[in-house]
């Protein structure tokens, strides 16, 4: 399978442009040129930043210089040190991944379509020739089935915008049901070699989002470890009530491992084989409730299925929201973690 080579090993730079408060005061010290320096320290050789639409438009859909300023300098700090960085529209008008956001309206409106092509012209205009450093990830995670034949249309206009403007330029593309593994068939063939089909995974769910406060029916003193009895991780998710997002039924008695992984990854290893493009997981970690020791095996573990199968990949996430990596509660093991990544 061709390899994602430049975006094999990275982190994601969640909360600081996207899903944080939009404020100068943050926006300007949330991630600094220390932490890429940091970054770069772990032996990584990207950074996927997350970018919600707010910081480049006005509510009525015009122009702002602010995200434009802060993504060059993201990007002068990733070219002293190394680094290469993927643009990720997390948020557009009218659609996000978080419900909570009260954004909607995109996937029936040509209107907003419309909107989302004109920020993706800018962006390219701005960075596509950067090609050498840049990636471009179309939009963070569509959540439903039933919108996928119309995420392909809009996949196949934006392509086309950005080609305009970035004809070199690898562009990112996920399927439904929050950029799952399992949607990868239903997106339309690449449509030149620069594709890259890109998926997220916090398999298994139970343990990744234990204590998640955003989760129905989560308590907020869930606790599991990993790998921990997968008879429990079957018992716990149907009590909690959370079996539709997954029930472990497929898990073998031997439970979670490497292999679980492997076999997870298998189909789309394939399909990307078969259809000429890198495989590459934009999101994949553990919330900060896990057990260190816990989330070193589970690192361990999707890591080999990274590794067999030579998928790219960037964890969730390098400080705060919920998942931070550098935020000090995995001070003990970090040395080993980092290795992992």
């Amino acid at each position: 399978m061709k390899r994602f080579e430049g975006f094999m090993r990275g982190v994601n730079l969640g909360g600081w442009l996207s899903q944080g408060t939009y404020d100068k005061a943050h926006l300007d010290t949330f991630i600094t040129e220390k932490d890429i320096e940091t970054i770069a320290g772990w032996g990584l050789d990207h950074v996927r930043v997350p970018v919600d639409y707010n910081i480049f438009e006005t509510a009525e859909g015009e122009p702002v210089e602010t995200g434009m300023e802060y993504l060059e300098k993201a990007y002068e700090w990733c070219t002293r040190h190394g680094l290469n960085m993927i643009i990720d529209v997390h948020k557009t008008y009218g659609y996000s991944f978080e419900k909570s956001y009260n954004e909607s309206g995109f996937f029936e409106s040509e209107a907003l379509q419309e909107r989302f092509y004109k920020l993706w012209d800018r962006i390219s205009e701005r960075f596509g020739s950067r090609n050498d450093r840049i990636a471009f990830e179309l939009l963070n995670e569509v959540n439903d089935k039933e919108l996928s034949p119309t995420w392909n249309r809009i996949i196949r206009t934006v392509i086309a915008r950005i080609r305009k403007n970035a004809p070199d330029t690898f562009i990112l593309v996920g399927g439904y049901w929050n950029n799952s593994v399992d949607a990868l068939p239903d997106l339309e063939a690449p449509f030149d070699d620069k594709i890259v089909y890109n998926f997220h995974c916090y398999d298994p769910f139970l343990f990744t989002h234990q204590g998640a406060y955003w989760v129905t029916q989560m308590p907020a003193d869930f606790r599991i470890g990993y790998p921990g009895d997968v008879k429990e991780y079957r018992e716990k998710i149907k009590a909690l009530g959370l079996e539709y997002m997954q029930d472990y039924m497929n898990v073998p008695e031997s439970g979670f491992d490497a292999g679980y992984f492997e076999r997870h990854f298998e189909a789309a290893a394939k399909l990307c084989e078969e259809r000429g493009c890198a495989l590459y997981c934009g999101e994949y970690g553990v919330i900060e409730h896990g057990a260190p020791a816990d989330v070193v095996r589970w690192y361990k573990d999707i890591n080999s299925a990274f590794e067999k199968y030579g998928i790219g990949r960037a964890a969730w996430s390098y400080k705060q929201v919920d998942f931070g990596l550098s935020d000090g509660r995995l001070d003990e093991v970090l040395p080993e973690l980092t290795k992992l990544l």
